[in-house]
């Protein structure tokens, strides 16, 4: 059974010559899909004989709810989604006043490691597919009525640990026959895959690159941080700044502020030499306590804040929402796994 969702209108297209049907089909079937149909029943204006086909060679990926938190303090909403193997992932969609944001998931867990991430337990348990990305979008801008303008990856997974996959969701969320989300209102988090990045930078795309930063020291980052050690702060950054002059794309270095470990002033000071000269900010987030981590939230970001503005640095505090429904990132997948 082949996953249609996954294909881009090209693709769609060659597969529906084969089927012996005219090439136009494509662009209805990819409208059908990207409003979220869930059944080629659904598509009416194809004829019952091409409907049947259809159903017989390939198969419509539609999460399921299995849970739904909606805050009481912001109206964050936090999904669990089950898809279908009877994996689960999360998916945030947080209001702010410039538009609605969802924050999506690119894998089934992650084998990234980072000791203050909630994603990470359990590892990695397989990607996710083109069609599973965009349904995230899709079937929470449905099931919630609020129109989504922005999207993160920034959920469970490394996004650029599927590379092909994420850049297929990119352009198929982009795509004007579907929901037509511009590059310029996506961010995509990595923690530092290098040679990814520097095939990103290639692609030359209109996005927001964020890079987890969260220690600018090679002894803190890589204690926090197990892909450190065969990158190293030095050559992230140096990936970092190849990354601005081939794209002009200012980068977001986001930066998890843990109490005692990564907010002393010498690792402000050390953060502001590593930025000097090269464009970009840094988004400070307070810690979200994770039950299975030692690690506190920071009592200095006030502090930290301030000593990199001291040297020019653009500093922003990441807004925490959604704190009474365990909104940060791998904690309700965790308890669904740990209550199964």
């Amino acid at each position: 059974m082949t996953d249609i969702k996954s294909m881009n209108q090209a693709e769609m297209a060659d597969y529906f010559r084969a089927l012996g049907e005219p090439a136009f089909r494509a662009k209805q079937v990819f409208q059908w899909l990207h409003r979220g149909a869930v059944s080629f029943d659904d598509m009416t204006n194809l004829s019952k004989g091409l409907r049947e086909k259809l159903s017989a060679s390939c198969y419509i990926t539609v999460p399921v709810v299995e849970r739904k938190q909606v805050s009481a303090q912001d109206g964050t909403i936090k999904y669990l989604w089950r898809l279908r193997d009877g994996n689960c992932i999360e998916t945030v969609l947080m209001r702010y006043h410039h538009g609605n944001t969802v924050c999506i998931s690119s894998q089934v867990g992650c084998r990234m490691g980072c000791a203050f991430c909630a994603s990470t337990l359990g590892g990695k348990v397989r990607n996710l597919t083109p069609s599973e990305m965009l349904d995230q979008v899709l079937f929470t801008q449905l099931d919630s009525g609020v129109p989504i303008s922005n999207i993160v990856l920034m959920g469970i997974g490394e996004p650029l640990d599927n590379f092909d996959t994420v850049m297929r969701f990119l352009e198929l969320v982009n795509h004007p026959d579907g929901l037509n989300i511009g590059m310029r209102h996506i961010s995509l988090s990595t923690c530092g895959l290098v040679e990814k990045i520097d095939k990103l930078a290639d692609l030359r795309l209109q996005l927001t690159l964020s890079v987890s930063l969260h220690a600018p020291d090679d002894e803190t980052r890589s204690r926090i941080m197990p892909v450190n050690k065969s990158v190293g702060v030095e050559r992230l950054f140096d990936t970092c700044r190849r990354y601005f002059d081939k794209t002009g794309r200012r980068i977001s270095y986001e930066y998890a502020m843990i109490d005692g470990v990564n907010d002393s002033d010498w690792q402000a000071d050390l953060l502001a030499k590593h930025l000097k000269g090269t464009p970009g900010h840094v988004n400070l987030i307070p810690l979200n306590e994770v039950k299975e981590s030692p690690l506190k939230p920071s009592r200095r970001v006030e502090a930290f804040q301030k000593r990199l503005e001291h040297y020019g640095i653009t500093v922003t505090v990441r807004r925490k929402l959604g704190g009474d429904i365990d909104a940060s990132c791998g904690q309700l997948r965790r308890k669904a796994m740990q209550e199964s």
